[in-house]
């Protein structure tokens, strides 16, 4: 196996930061030839994008110890220091920018997001508590409240005076919040709606703030109200009322309300998660967060939203900003796993190789740098992906772009964007965490805590998989928009479909393929790593899958309801993988598209290598596909696998610089074995053994036996 010569870089902490590092320095040359390299402080600004100063602000938070997690805390300790820090972070930290101006924020919702995501390197706790209370509590009184609530109620919810509780969820329910049993009757003779949790599995389950420091909450409950035009009870939906639950000076629970501690968790520990119910709560009419939905003195509803199902969707499409800020945070988590692993591994040396005295740097073998470097392709993937998702966040909330089909594709491109980047990071911080051996394991590394903390991620604000499912209702509704209904579409495009696919599929087909490359490897080679290839490849699956979904659920249209579930079920997993397959699009598109915000030629070619990468390994990990609906040839599909290869030792040199380029630094990674402190062991053990060489003192190796 040939070595590479140990890179000057000690890691983050030896270095200078991605910021002022000079452009080029340190650049090892390209396998091919090429002048490919990194500029490093240059693809920083690329990365932190149109929120850079911003991020960089928060990174300065983030480099405080006072809000740094100290690993192995007790829980009751962990969770206090938490508290403290959101409380210090609502004084100091300019957390608040997403709130009216008026009250001292600063209207701006993207940039809110942006620095709020940063926190995930300080203390996941610290990030998901301050979650809780200014993206889930706080923002639900300012986009479900009218002005009178925001003058009232958002002060305290802001300053952390009132600490607040987000009580969506129910242990019997979890994601299906229309199910939702808890109750809010209205009751007219004393203008109070009566809160009430009618059994155990309608309890209020998994919240942020209930366990212990939650004074208040924002509760969802099924709105009931009895107006005199109609005698009848009438179920108006989920709605969502603000409630007192705790004293403020005793911190015992306020009479009909009642909760327990969630206890000891896999992850987050800083958070004191718990349950709530209430017993026939009064709760005052004012208190109804009623910008959906309004109930008179008399008992009449009114609602700007005639239809039930879109005001329930319309109310919690508000909140999708939580969906936003966990794609952010977990895009960054998986950067600061792969800062660590990849930092050590250029200069953890494992094994003899080639050179008879020197062992052999752990990138430079082939299956480290498989495991290591898609990942990072991938990030960067997430990265550019993450950013259209916070500009179309901002859009929609600063009002410049604020309509039901934008929402809709707001919500959609969340929907698609957080389970994937969750997942990736899981994957990622468990992979980063093997790369690293046993130094892995070591809580002062931070990859176990962060494994444990993210594990969490992919389950609340939408479990991954239901989210998946909405983003592939939405793809066959837009399919279903396309062909209009008619019969006579329908059945032209399923035909064309079919036989597309009897195209693709037929031996005359692949056999032209094979032509067209005429049995050069370096042909196909070129036909794969063009970009209208790759596309063509990403986007015809995820087409191919909606239509054929779209073709199987017809019957399901004139069906009586239980057949018509049956067959949904039945195709629930492809409904989930066409989804999937769309975000690796969308992000695959991302970044293409960020390929042109690079002005250094250099740097630009290093990253289309690692575009390249990125959709190759999606392209691979579905070969059998691609195979099975004939879109690739046998022989391009060992290509696929081939060229990957080639891409990672182009890559290898540069993987350094592409961590760096995440501009984090000792003070944000604080990980002992990214901090130079490995290259220095090895470089001790390297000059000792040249040392004892040069004495003739080190010890001759056993003789073989002769044969």
């Amino acid at each position: 196996m040939t070595t590479t010569a140990p890179r000057p870089s000690a890691g983050p902490a030896t270095r200078p930061t991605a910021t002022v590092r000079p452009s080029g320095a340190g650049h090892a040359p390209s396998p091919d030839g090429s002048d490919a390299h990194v500029d490093v402080a240059a693809l920083t600004d690329v990365l932190l994008g149109r929120y850079a100063d911003l991020r960089r602000g928060a990174r300065a938070v983030v480099a405080d110890p006072r809000f740094q997690r100290v690993e192995g805390l007790p829980v009751a300790e962990h969770r206090t220091r938490v508290l403290e820090q959101l409380r210090l972070l609502a004084s100091e930290g300019d957390v608040l920018r997403a709130f009216p101006t008026a009250l001292g924020g600063a209207d701006d919702h993207g940039g809110s997001l942006a620095r709020f995501e940063e926190l995930v390197a300080a203390d996941p706790s610290l990030q998901i508590k301050a979650g809780v209370q200014w993206g889930l509590y706080a923002s639900a009184i300012l986009h479900l409240g009218t002005q009178r609530h925001h003058e009232r109620l958002l002060p305290g919810a802001m300053s952390v005076d009132v600490p607040g509780a987000f009580a969506m969820t129910e242990t019997g329910h979890g994601s299906d919040v229309a199910s939702i049993a808890t109750t809010a009757t209205y009751d007219p003779a004393t203008q109070e709606f009566v809160l009430h949790t009618p059994y155990r599995a309608a309890w209020k389950d998994y919240l942020g703030n209930a366990g212990q420091h939650g004074t208040a909450a924002v509760v969802f409950a099924h709105l009931v109200s009895q107006g005199p035009a109609d005698p009848r009870p009438v179920d108006h939906g989920v709605h969502a009322f603000h409630v007192p639950i705790r004293d403020e000076a005793t911190g015992e629970f306020l009479p009909g309300v009642g909760g327990e501690d969630d206890g000891l968790k896999g992850g987050l520990n800083g958070i004191d998660n718990g349950r709530l119910w209430f017993d026939h709560v009064r709760v005052p009419r004012e208190d109804l967060l009623d910008r959906y939905g309004a109930v008179a003195e008399d008992g009449t509803y009114t609602s700007p939203i005639a239809s039930p199902g879109r005001r329930f969707f319309t109310m919690l499409g508000t909140l999708v900003q939580g969906r936003v800020s966990l794609d952010g945070a977990a895009v960054n988590a998986a950067k600061l796993g792969l800062v660590v692993a990849v930092t050590y591994g250029n200069q953890r040396r494992q094994f003899a190789g080639a050179s008879p005295t020197d062992e052999v740097v752990l990138l430079d073998y082939a299956e480290h740098r498989r495991r290591l470097l898609p990942l990072l392709a991938e990030t960067y993937a997430a990265t550019f992906a993450h950013e259209h998702l916070l500009a179309a966040f901002d859009d929609v909330f600063s009002g410049r772009d604020d309509t039901p089909d934008s929402r809709e594709e707001l919500e959609t491109l969340a929907a698609a964007l957080k389970p994937t980047s969750t997942w990736h990071a899981l994957r990622t911080l468990q992979t980063c965490r093997e790369a690293c051996g046993g130094a892995g394991f070591l809580t002062a590394n931070r990859l176990t805590s962060l494994r444990a903390d993210l594990d969490v991620y992919v389950t609340f604000e939408g479990d991954n998989t239901v989210l998946y499912q909405l983003v592939g209702k939405r793809l066959l509704a837009r399919y279903g928009q396309q062909v209009g209904g008619d019969p006579a579409v329908l059945a032209r495009l399923v035909a064309g479909r079919a036989a597309d696919a009897a195209l693709h599929r037929m031996p005359l087909a692949r056999a032209a393929q094979t032509l067209v490359d005429a049995g050069d490897a370096r042909r196909s080679a070129g036909q794969l790593r063009d970009p209208h290839t790759q596309r063509s490849l990403l986007a015809d699956r995820v087409a191919t899958m909606v239509a054929e979904l779209a073709q199987a659920l017809r019957p399901a249209r004139r069906a009586a309801p239980e057949v018509a579930a049956q067959l949904f079920d039945a195709h629930q997993h492809e409904l989930v993988e066409a989804a999937r397959a769309h975000a690796e699009l969308l992000q695959w598109e991302a970044f293409t598209r960020a390929l042109d915000t690079v002005p250094d030629a250099g740097t630009r070619q290093v990253l289309t290598w690692l575009r390249d990468l990125f959709g190759l390994t999606v392209i691979e990990r579905n070969l059998a596909w691609y195979l099975v609906n004939g879109r690739l040839s046998a022989g391009r599909a060992r290509t696929v696998t081939s060229y990957i290869e080639r891409l990672l030792l182009r890559l290898r040199p540069h993987a350094q610089d592409l961590v760096d380029a995440f501009g984090y630094g000792p003070e944000h990674v604080r990980a002992e074995i990214a901090s130079g402190a490995e290259a220095a062991r090895q470089a001790e053990a390297r000059e000792a053994q040249r040392a004892a060489r040069a004495a003739g003192t080190e010890p001759v190796p056993e003789p073989k036996p002769a044969r």
